[in-house]
């Protein structure tokens, strides 16, 4: 299996939007894997920052330049612009104060890349409407009382939150997550069919 096959679904996504050379920030970039593939196959100048001791180390073990940080106290230890392009998987919903994050991103790169479960998703409404109870899912894989999802937001809540913070959406990859391998645009309906959202959003 290819360094590219290895990578999550909405990752490969992320990777096919940054250019060939850019400065990435990667925010919250787990075991690095992401970063790794970017600074090999498309000669990205890559940084990380981490909260979790094991991600810290999973990336160092990958030649990785990462920082041990709480994303909820900012990035100031950067510089506005200093990178082109800032990502944020799968890590908006799960940070204290989400709108300042936003607006850090905004503030240091250029422009960003965010995914996020999509809560409008027709299994969620679904399984709470006819369940009466939180739903459990492959892209929402835990039950309430375990998740470290803190905020749930909608694709088209997501729009209105960049507005609301000086920025703008402009491109969307609505995806059904049909594994954690793969992935199948959702282009009909996506506040309803997307499972998960990759958002490419700049400063307004």
């Amino acid at each position: 299996m290819t360094v590219t096959e290895l990578l999550r679904a909405d990752l490969r996504s992320i990777r096919d939007l940054v250019p060939e050379g850019s400065r990435v920030l990667d925010l919250g970039c787990g075991d690095g894997a992401l970063l790794a593939h970017l600074r090999d196959e498309k000669r990205c100048f890559v940084r990380g920052l981490e909260l979790t001791p094991e991600g810290v180390v999973a990336c160092l073990r990958r030649g990785l330049s990462v920082v041990q940080a709480d994303l909820d106290e900012g990035l100031g230890g950067y510089p506005d612009d200093s990178f082109d392009l800032v990502v944020l998987s799968q890590t908006l919903q799960v940070v204290r104060r989400p709108a300042f994050v936003l607006r850090e991103m905004l503030r240091v790169g250029h422009r960003g890349i965010v995914s996020f479960p999509n809560f409008g998703h027709w299994r969620v409404r679904g399984y709470l409407a006819l369940r009466g109870r939180m739903p459990v899912s492959r892209s929402i894989p835990y039950t309430w009382y375990e998740t470290p999802n803190i905020h749930h937001t909608t694709l088209k809540d997501f729009r209105e939150f960049v507005e609301a913070n000086g920025g703008r959406v402009d491109r969307e990859l609505p995806l059904h997550m049909a594994d954690g391998r793969a992935a199948h645009p959702a282009r009909l309906l996506p506040n309803l069919t997307a499972d998960t959202v990759v958002a490419l959003v700049s400063r307004a």
